[in-house]
């Protein structure tokens, strides 16, 4: 046996060890990566969730603050409704989940055809985590949208 032929046995030799004492490493790195990987990915989808819900809960406001100042104020069902479903004859499931009534409220000021404001609120919606924070929610800032009054459910008259 030639000096090459004795280290290229030994090396083979030696490959075989590294790969028995090695088995199941590929198994603990890929939990480690596997783990922070699927954190990620769960915290951008929740992230993700939470600006989507700023944003629907913003544009509600907006939106009933528009079907405020265009209808009656004695309408304030459908102006709830608005903001709650996007509809003023109302759904069965909220734009935003979690959404009630009670987080609505509608406030008019020297309100009338042409003048005064109507101001929508929606305060104390809080925002459920789903996977990084289990059972974990916040509370989201208030949104508030104002608007001159425009009709105010009153049709101009016929000429």
């Amino acid at each position: 046996m030639s000096y090459f032929d004795a280290i290229r046995e030994k090396s083979v030799s030696k490959g075989v060890n590294r790969q028995r004492n090695e088995r199941g490493s590929t198994l603990v790195e890929f939990s480690l990566a596997g783990s922070v990987f699927f954190l990620a990915l769960f915290g951008v989808l929740d992230f993700g969730r939470l600006l989507w819900t700023h944003n629907a809960l913003a544009d509600a406001a907006r939106q009933g603050a528009r079907h405020a100042v265009s209808t009656s104020i004695t309408k304030t069902a459908e102006i709830k409704n608005t903001v709650i479903y996007g509809n003023p004859d109302g759904g069965t499931s909220p734009i935003v989940p979690g959404l009630t009534t009670g987080n609505v409220e509608i406030i008019y000021d020297n309100v009338g055809l042409g003048r005064g404001t109507a101001t929508i609120k929606i305060t104390g919606h809080r925002f459920k985590f789903a996977a990084l924070f289990f059972g974990v929610d916040i509370l989201m800032p208030n949104y508030q949208t104002t608007l001159t009054g425009e009709t105010m459910g009153f049709a101009p008259p016929r000429i």
